[in-house]
């Protein structure tokens, strides 16, 4: 959540980012509320210096052993007058939150501003696109002739863009994620078991709730949603608390599958692997000191990077521009695999720095000595995800007899397994 002091501060600011973020903020509307919010605010001060004032008069009177009756009933209309007005602050207090909700994070001064994927900038290209000197697959022939994935059988058993897989798929999958987790630990992040059920205030600190409850999967009869991503249970271990400034940053590393009902995607990836309601992913979290957290932005980024390269996968990094970064992001890279049968890269990662936005919502802090507590910086990214990384290798290490090679990296996750093959 943006900082409401900033919103006032500067309103036309405010309107021009938002536009430059595709939202159209009504700067009027939210003038209108936020001036009749202090009108009601400077009425209650009034009462209530009123009610303070009644209540000495009272305590003299009855010293006096003198009648109160008629200041009573003054104190007592003071009393409803106040109920009224606290009951207009509560709905003017609704109105204006129900405004700021649906604010995303400011950019940082270094995105470009665009409105499309066009408008990205890519920062650089690693590798070359695999080359065949035979006609290819896509990873769904693939599964399907290596009888390893049965897309299929998932669908009759749940619905479209659910995947059964079987044998070395599953050992592939499992290998990617041990790999990944190894790697990540190794580079400083602590791993976490997180639950895979949270609660609405959770979603609400992590900016999934109120805009983007559709996209969700919320458990009937329960406050509980399933988990988008490890980022809400992970972001939130900094929620209400505060920190050391010596603790920071924080590190988090934790895989878990993930719930979401792509609400806005329809017709987008409906076969294969690529866009999926449940499927795993590594994920990145820190909760860094507001002076660093753009630094650290660049080493996480460096740190997903890092897991391509050694799976020897050709892909690039994107700056995102305003219009198509996320939600609670102020500065977003993309990093896209290279997909042979698609002819083009695909996202397998996304980086972002959130500044204080989540912080804001979850009241996470920190103190440095002798100093006022501030707000930290939470980050996350994808360190993959598991089965776009699965995808990537199916396609770029597939041979013409039909197998696919086992990148070296994986050989000892996969009990040695050079290839996969019928």
């Amino acid at each position: 959540m943006l900082e409401l002091k900033k919103i006032v501060s500067d309103i036309s600011y405010i309107k021009n980012v938002m536009l430059s973020r595709s939202i159209d903020f009504d700067e009027h509307k939210f003038t209108s509320i936020y001036e009749k919010r202090k009108q009601l605010i400077l009425e209650i001060e009034a009462l209530q210096y009123k009610r303070n004032s009644g209540a000495k008069e009272i305590s003299e009177k009855l010293s006096r052993k003198e009648s109160v009756d008629t200041i009573m009933q003054e104190m007592n209309q003071v009393k409803l007058q106040i109920d009224e007005i606290n009951s207009q602050l509560k709905e003017n207090n609704d109105a204006l939150d129900q405004l700021m909700y649906y604010l995303p994070n400011l950019p940082s001064s270094t995105v470009p501003v665009g409105k499309t994927e066009e408008d990205n900038k890519k920062i650089r290209e690693v590798g070359t696109p695999t080359k065949f000197d035979f006609e290819i697959l896509d990873h769904i022939e693939i599964g399907k002739r290596l009888n390893i994935i049965d897309f299929e059988r998932g669908a009759q058993i749940s619905a479209a863009r659910f995947t059964v897989m079987y044998g070395l798929a599953v050992k592939l999958h499992r290998a990617l994620i041990r790999f990944m987790i190894d790697i990540h630990v190794k580079n400083g992040y602590e791993e976490v078991y997180v639950p895979y059920m949270v609660n609405g205030q959770s979603l609400y600190n992590t900016g999934q709730l109120p805009k983007f409850e559709e996209d969700l999967f919320a458990i009937s009869n329960t406050n509980f949603y399933l988990i988008p991503t490890a980022e809400v249970p992970l972001t939130n271990l900094g929620a209400n608390r505060i920190f050391n400034a010596k603790e920071l940053p924080l590190k988090f590393v934790s895989h878990s599958p993930c719930f979401r009902s792509e609400a806005g995607s329809y017709g987008r990836d409906v076969k294969g692997m690529i866009r999926q309601h449940q499927f795993e992913k590594v994920e990145l979290v820190k909760i860094t000191h507001p002076d660093t957290s753009f630094d650290e932005l660049e080493n996480m980024t460096l740190d997903a990077e890092r897991i391509l390269q050694l799976l020897k996968l050709p892909y690039r990094t994107m700056l995102l521009c305003t219009g198509d970064m996320g939600f609670a992001a102020a500065k977003t890279y993309d990093i896209e695999v290279w997909m042979p049968s698609q002819n083009t890269y695909r996202e397998i990662s996304s980086c972002s720095c959130c500044t204080d936005f989540q912080a804001r919502r979850m009241k996470s802090r920190f103190k440095e000595k002798n100093k006022s507590n501030k707000l930290v910086h939470t980050l996350n990214g994808s360190g993959l995800a598991v089965g776009r990384t699965l995808v990537a290798i199916l396609e770029n290490y597939q041979q013409s007899d039909g197998t696919v090679t086992i990148p070296e990296v994986l050989k000892p996750y996969m009990d040695g397994l050079e290839k996969i093959s019928l």
